[in-house]
């Protein structure tokens, strides 16, 4: 039998200078806890799994809001696997991730890597709506097959608006199913780990950065918008992560440096 599922939560101002969160609603397998946070100024919310999950046909979805002047970090506590499942009707199973971010607010959305399991069937799809003076790091990492296996049926779309107008509509679909040549050598070249880092921060309006390779197989891709992509490919998940890292520590230092610049 499938699930269906949608956990929320809601960050706002606290009033002290610290972020409060009135709404943190676990469902079914998504168990959220609030934990420590690094950063004072943010609450901190990690993503625990409390069961198997999503099964083929499952239908997951976490909702956030981060209100006007809140600040707020989400990371998991472990790597979600898509599963394969029992399902007569062979429907996928969805994940769906839904964000608003308000003005002066800030989020950092920092999940772990989501692993397709060989015979599994997923579509994921994360929605952001940022005001015009939110700031947003966000990071995706698909890993394609445990060690050893082949990859599932992966399918996953990142939409995200700024001020009610596009900032970044991607699709990318691997494995059974994916249209041809998503393991060939213009696209993954063989590689099992893809991740994409997405920063947007009112600064770059006044100092686009250029495009650039980070790397032998990471690029960073400035948007029509006051935002970066970086898209990397690696052949493992530790590699990923070490290049997405890397390039997290260059994009914040630089925006550091530019603030203290002005």
């Amino acid at each position: 039998m499938s699930v269906r599922a949608t956990a929320r939560l809601r960050a706002e101002p606290d009033g002290r200078g610290s972020t409060a969160l009135p709404v943190l609603e676990s469902a079914g397998p998504l168990a959220l806890r609030r934990t420590r946070s690094p950063l004072p100024t943010h609450a901190r919310v990690t993503v625990v799994g409390a069961m198997s999950a999503p099964l083929t046909g499952d239908r997951l979805a976490i909702e956030a809001e981060v209100t006007d002047g809140a600040h707020l970090t989400v990371d998991a506590a472990a790597a979600t696997v898509a599963l394969p499942g029992a399902r007569p009707d062979g429907e996928p199973s969805t994940y769906g991730i839904h964000l608003n971010v308000g003005e002066r607010a800030t989020l950092h959305w920092l999940p772990e890597q989501l692993v397709s399991a060989h015979g599994s069937d997923l579509h994921q799809t994360t929605r952001v709506e940022l005001a015009p003076t939110a700031r947003l790091l966000l990071r995706e990492e698909q890993i394609l097959g445990r060690h050893g296996e082949p990859t599932g049926a992966l399918t996953t779309r990142l939409t995200v608006r700024r001020a009610g107008r596009p900032l970044l509509d991607q699709q990318l679909a691997y494995g059974p199913g994916a249209p041809g040549g998503w393991d060939g050598p213009a696209v993954l070249g063989g590689h099992r780990a893809v991740g994409q880092l997405l920063l947007a921060d009112p600064s770059f309006e006044d100092a686009p950065l250029p495009a650039r390779l980070l790397g032998p197989t990471a690029a960073l891709t400035p948007l029509a918008g006051p935002a970066v992509l970086v898209t990397a490919v690696a052949a493992d998940a530790r590699l990923l992560r070490e290049i997405l890292d890397e390039a997290v520590r260059e994009l914040l230092d630089g925006l550091t440096a530019d603030t203290g610049n002005g």
